[in-house]
């Protein structure tokens, strides 16, 4: 069962080039599960060549601790998307960065197969924040974004992110520090079935877990504040369909919040937004490309 984020994530808006490159990429897998040879030079070597991370790759991949699938293409273009073997996962359990976090390790091409799609779409939004971040002189780096992150709402039920992201906001001599958990939609799944886990967003915001074995004396506070200081926001990143899905199933969202009164009281508390993916990597996050759940117009997502 997968765990709750460490609570102190590390800021650094990237890896530092005086550590090992093939010490990073093992990191990095072991962070986000699967990535292709280009997402990994952007998020560990922007200012690199592809040919310097594609000798790091295959020179694990000949000490066995990496492996690749080929992602179709119907360029017929040859891309290779990563992935730790068994020894590679068993080697980063105890690499510094990753201190807290279980492995995720996906152990064969057939698991990779199946996984690539949507792991890969959330990496791509994870990229156009970091990208951003270092456009900006903000914080945010690989080590700051935790993929499939699971929180307990009550009733034996569990809700997971697709990922929880960390980012500092630095201007002048302020710095804000913001969470947001992310939901990455490539519209395989029904729009009612995306706008419900709003529902379980709700459900985690009011969840208060109950003390074992005694009577419970005084409210303990919601349990989400065991992780975080005050509650994330809640972004959407949609995908995989034409504008005109795409924007109906943003409807969807609102009318969900405007509709469930859980969902509601959420919306009077947290900030909610959803956006497309091409337009964060076309124009980057920080621009007025997010829709406002609760209503309003287009804005920066930290100005939701």
């Amino acid at each position: 069962m997968r765990s709750a984020p460490r609570s102190t994530p590390a800021t650094s808006s990237a890896p530092t080039p005086a550590e090992p490159l093939a010490h990073q990429v093992l990191a990095g897998l072991a962070q986000h599960r699967i990535a292709t040879t280009s997402q990994l030079r952007r998020m560990l070597r922007p200012d690199g060549t592809r040919q310097l991370m594609s000798r790091v790759l295959n020179r694990l991949r000949t000490e066995g601790f990496v492996d690749c699938t080929v992602l179709p293409d119907a360029n017929r273009t040859r891309t290779n998307a990563w992935y730790l073997t068994p020894d590679g996962a068993r080697l980063t359990r105890d690499l510094p960065v990753l201190r807290g976090r279980p492995p995720y390790p996906i152990t064969s091409t057939t698991a990779a197969s199946l996984k690539t799609p949507h792991t890969l779409a959330v990496l791509r939004a994870h990229l156009a924040f970091a990208e951003d971040a270092r456009r900006l002189g903000h914080e945010h780096g690989p080590w700051d974004w935790t993929p499939e992150v699971s929180h307990s709402i009550g009733e034996g039920e569990r809700i997971v992110a697709d990922a929880v992201m960390y980012y500092t906001v630095a201007e002048s001599e302020h710095r804000r520090k913001l969470r947001a958990f992310v939901e990455v939609d490539r519209s395989t799944m029904s729009s009612e079935r995306l706008a419900v886990k709003l529902i379980e967003y709700a459900r985690l915001f009011q969840y208060e877990a109950q003390p074992v074995g005694r009577r419970r004396q005084a409210a303990a506070g919601p349990a989400w504040l065991r992780w975080y200081p005050v509650f994330p926001r809640v972004l959407f990143v949609l995908t995989g369909a034409s504008r005109a899905r795409l924007e109906n199933r943003m409807s969807d969202l609102q009318a969900m919040v405007a509709q469930h009164p859980l969902v509601s009281a959420l919306a009077r508390e947290v900030r909610l937004g959803a956006a497309v993916l091409e337009d964060l990597e076309q124009h980057g996050p920080a621009r007025d490309v997010w829709q406002p759940l609760a209503g309003g117009k287009p804005r920066a997502w930290t100005d939701l």
